[in-house]
């Protein structure tokens, strides 16, 4: 789920002690309460709601509780319908409206990214903002909720926002009961505002929820202009400016999506029948949300722009300073990727990783669920994240997801510097949370439900089933027959969970994960080139039966080496030893061996040169599912290839679709701003994200310590480097330089950072005040190197790898390119998955 922030790259180290005030004392970690525990409310006072409110999304399932008994009794044996029924209705409640106290951490945010986020307004339809909800969809890629429309002026009972209506003759939402659902009362909660529910209010956007701010009392809505708020940036920008409501963010803000097969006639209007609760924020817009206002002279807007549509870095608000935006995952066919997790994901735990809760703790001992853990520290998991680094058995996966997304926020907040990254991180472990947060042990008890909801529900959107779908599919069977032939031999080795029985003796222990773990991985790779694999493998794709209960990925660790993929979501580091996920990586992860050295290009002068890659977990990739396909594209990991289309509508998905294969198996294709080479020796077309304009780093004079803010004047005129007439601008940083050069600095490192920091800072000095873009080259060139010595991913090229099938392989691979024709068969087949 979501990691979001703003990581100002220079701005720590350059105004630490000038301009922030984030050097106050804080209290020690392992010290302080959650919110509701400080108000006296312990777990089993935040009980998940059975209120089937969703009832018509995902396909209707809960509309019938035979069905849904029918999709859990293997794993719950002798379930009844009943159970069954409320169970997985409590799991997508939790998915969708649950917040566990993450408004706090949001409304913290807001002051933070000093205003450049701000929820309230993100869920407003004022007429001064670009985002409505007539245009919500399109410029956001935020789903509307149903059963409401926009307000047509301020909202009394909202203290004068412009925040979306319910309309006439929907019933209540449930989640609102306040009686029902009390939620925590403190500060001016029970006072001069309401306590409101603990789901909160809906706000007309899936996945956001609205609660009265507890620091909210009387003095601050004696201040509150809601005119002005809209309005006024001396007003708005001001950091002591309390507003009446925090906003809280569920899972199900950054996943739940149109209905592939059943996708609304209006994407601005959709019905819950439209909405599956599974898909992942593929039209989400990052740089347009976080930042309310964007403005693209704003080096930090241009840093969220690297991320397109449907993409987020989910580093970014634990900040490692590496900027690498990922898709948003899909979650389905979770029976098939458990049942490949029992037979590769073995992965045993160490340290605060063993305080992980296992599905052991809340299913009977003959449920078929109790066998992923086995005591005392052995686990079978999935991998959620792409970087495979998230071991620690299902439940840790999904329990980790609500801390990233605030979740005990008091004490997270105390292991990192959020938004800017650096110094040092420190893990936040779990046994702090069972003992100082009410809102995490809740959460605990809750996300069982919600794997019996991915169970139950999570089911493909076939191509076949969505209107008009068919005419997309081919009725040549000898087409089809050829396609399975070509995914057999080239792409079922890393894209199906069904494989040869031989294809499991070379990862022995169940996935052979840890310090042997590269030896395992080549002995296979080998053998899937000879006949003998590839034999056993067309067996397998040619059963009629193969698409079903496939996860369609091994969730195997693929070196980047060999993919030659981007490399900085694999050299991510929070999850490595004794980093802030520290409590939710294995020990088997923490010993995976170094891939070895990838190609990279320098971004000014496009020269390749080698990398060597880090050991300790970083370096490889776990390979994308391929259900649904069809239905999924923009491709890589970032959706960096193939066209983008915004409508949600089948044929836009399949637009998009054949653009993004004929990239993929064709990347010659491929945008690009230059070319680079490939490991084959040949060159490729890609592309470096750069600023169009130049841009600053910026704090509004409002964000300013009070004794800076006089300075702001007179600054402008003697200190441009600094001082804008709005605040402090750092800059220019000249058009064209590459973005990740300057957001992935290791401020980790300060005795490195610091004297390349003073040179940048030089540099900047020199510049005139209206300097020309060529000027700021000029003057910027000579520290592009000394910011390479301090970047901690060198590789800037965003849409390259993954040339199997393709003349772009390595001549040792032993592989030819796919001949044109076996391309479009691969293609035929895969619309049918």
């Amino acid at each position: 789920m979501m990691k979001i922030a703003v990581r100002y790259a220079m701005l720590p180290v350059v105004l630490c002690g000038l301009v922030l005030t984030g050097c106050s004392k804080s209290p020690q970690p392992g010290t302080v309460n959650d919110e509701a525990k400080q108000a006296g409310r312990t777990a089993d006072t935040f009980p998940g709601s059975d209120a089937d409110y969703f009832r018509d999304m995902d396909y209707g399932i809960t509309k019938d509780a035979d069905a849904v008994a029918a999709a859990l009794d293997f794993f719950v044996p002798g379930i009844s319908p009943e159970d069954a029924q409320k169970a997985v209705v409590r799991g997508r409640n939790n998915w969708i409206v649950w917040t566990a106290g993450n408004d706090r951490f949001w409304d913290h945010l807001s002051g933070d990214s000093f205003g450049a986020l701000d929820l309230l307004k993100t869920i407003s339809t004022h007429p001064s903002l670009k985002q409505k909800r007539e245009n919500r969809w399109q410029w956001l890629g935020l789903v509307n909720e149903p059963c409401f429309e926009a307000t047509s002026g301020p909202r009394e009972d909202r203290y004068g926002l412009w925040l979306d209506v319910r309309e006439p003759g929907c019933a209540p939402d449930p989640f609102e009961d306040e009686e029902k659902y009390p939620g925590v009362e403190t500060g001016a909660r029970g006072k001069n505002i309401p306590v409101g529910s603990y789901y909160g209010y809906a706000t007309g956007v899936v996945g956001l929820r609205l609660f009265p701010n507890p620091a909210f009392d009387e003095a601050a809505e004696a201040r509150w202009d809601p005119v002005r708020y809209y309005a006024d940036p001396d007003y708005y920008n001001d950091k002591d400016l309390v507003k009446p409501y925090r906003v809280g963010m569920s899972c199900g803000f950054c996943h739940v999506g149109p209905n592939p097969t059943n996708p609304p006639a209006d994407p601005e209007n959709p019905e819950w029948e439209n909405l599956n609760s599974n898909p992942g924020a593929q039209y989400f817009w990052v740089d347009r949300i976080l930042m309310w206002n964007p403005d693209e002279r704003n080096y930090v807007y241009q840093m969220f722009h690297t991320s397109r549509p449907g993409v987020v870095d989910t580093s970014l608000i634990s900040s490692d300073n590496i900027n690498n935006p990922r898709t948003m995952n899909a979650v389905y066919n979770l029976a098939a990727r458990l049942a490949i997790a029992k037979k590769l994901g073995e992965e045993t735990l160490s340290g605060g990783g063993s305080d992980n809760k296992q599905l052991n703790d809340y299913v009977p001992g003959d449920s078929p669920l109790a066998q992923f853990f086995e005591k005392p520290d052995t686990v079978f998991t999935p991998r959620v994240l792409k970087d495979g680094s998230d071991s620690v058995g299902a439940l840790g996966a999904l329990n980790r997801v609500f801390i990233n997304i605030g979740l005990f926020s008091e004490e997270w907040l105390l292991h990192f510097r959020p938004l800017l990254g650096g110094p040092k991180t420190s893990p936040i472990e779990i046994a702090v949370a069972e003992r100082n947060s009410s809102y995490w042990k809740a959460t605990e008890a809750q996300t069982p439900d919600l794997a019996l909801f991915f169970l139950a529900t999570a089911k493909p959107d076939r191509l076949a089933d969505a209107p008009g779908g068919a005419a997309y599919l081919t009725a040549d069977e000898q087409e089809l027959t050829r396609g399975k032939a070509v995914f057999a031999e080239r792409c079922a080795r890393c894209h199906s969970s069904k494989l040869p029985e031989k294809a499991f003796e070379f990862f022995p222990n169940n996935g052979c994960v840890g310090p042997d773990y590269l030896q395992c991985w080549n002995g296979y790779w080998q053998w899937t080139k000879t006949d003998e694999a590839k034999a056993a493998m067309r067996e397998i794709v040619s059963r009629d039966d193969f698409a079903e209960d496939n996860f369609l990925s091994t969730e195997l660790r693929i070196p980047v080496t060999l993919l030659e993929t981007n490399a900085c979501s694999p050299l991510a580091t929070n999850a490595i030893r004794d980093n802030i996920w520290d409590n939710f990586s294995s020990e088997s992860y923490k010993s995976l061996p170094s891939v070895g050295r990838i190609l990279v290009h320098h971004p000014i002068t496009g020269e390749p040169y080698e990398y060597e890659m880090p050991a300790g977990g970083r370096g490889y990739t776990r390979p994308a599912s391929l259900v649904s396909l069809w239905s999924s594209a923009p491709y890589l990991l970032n959706n960096t290839v193939g066209d983008f289309y915004w409508t949600g509508s089948v044929s836009d998905r399949m637009r998009s679709f054949e653009d993004g294969i004929t990239k993929m198996l064709w990347p010659e294709k491929r945008l690009g701003d230059g070319m680079f080479m490939t490991r084959s020796g040949k060159a490729l077309p890609g592309v470096i994200d750069r600023t169009p304009v130049a841009t600053y780093l910026s704090v509004p004079t409002g964000y300013l310590p009070q004794r800076l803010q006089p300075l702001v004047g007179i600054g402008s005129r003697f200190v441009p480097w600094l001082f804008g007439e709005g605040g402090v601008e750092i800059g220019p940083i000249p058009a064209g330089t590459p973005v990740n050069l300057i957001a992935n600095i290791d401020l980790d490192d300060p005795k490195k950072v610091i004297p390349v920091l003073r040179d940048v800072k030089k540099a900047l000095k020199k510049l005139p005040k209206d300097a020309t873009d060529e000027q700021g080259r000029q003057i910027f060139g000579p520290v592009v190197e000394p910011l390479l010595g301090v970047n901690k991913c060198l590789d800037f090229v965003v849409n390259r790898g993954h040339y199997f099938g393709t003349d772009y392989l390595p001549a040792e691979e032993g592989e030819s390119g796919l001949s044109d024709a076996d391309k479009y068969a691969l293609i035929e087949f895969l619309k049918t998955l």
